[in-house]
């Protein structure tokens, strides 16, 4: 994006999977399913408690095409933003 950063706390994606509670590969798999939702451009929210997913996360976004652009730390949990690219 030309207009620098993302604001990570202020951005909503047009789907949320709620993975909290689930532990590796409860989150991937979440956000694989979910995936499907979410149309080319449009950014899904992953929420989870399990700390793998701010690594296996980004590497299944990478590795299915689509841009992984990061986290915000919540309270209790952490939400994490991918784009859907293809």
């Amino acid at each position: 994006m030309a207009d620098g950063p993302v604001d990570l706390s202020t951005l909503k994606g047009e789907k949320v999977v709620d993975a909290r509670g689930t532990s590796c590969p409860g989150p991937i798999l979440a956000a694989k399913k979910g995936m499907a939702d979410v149309k080319v451009g449009e950014i899904m929210e992953v929420l989870a408690t399990d700390s793998g997913t701010q690594k296996d996360l980004p590497a299944w976004a990478k590795k299915m095409g689509h841009e992984y652009l990061g986290f915000v730390e919540e309270p209790g949990y952490t939400k994490l933003f991918v784009k859907k690219l293809k």
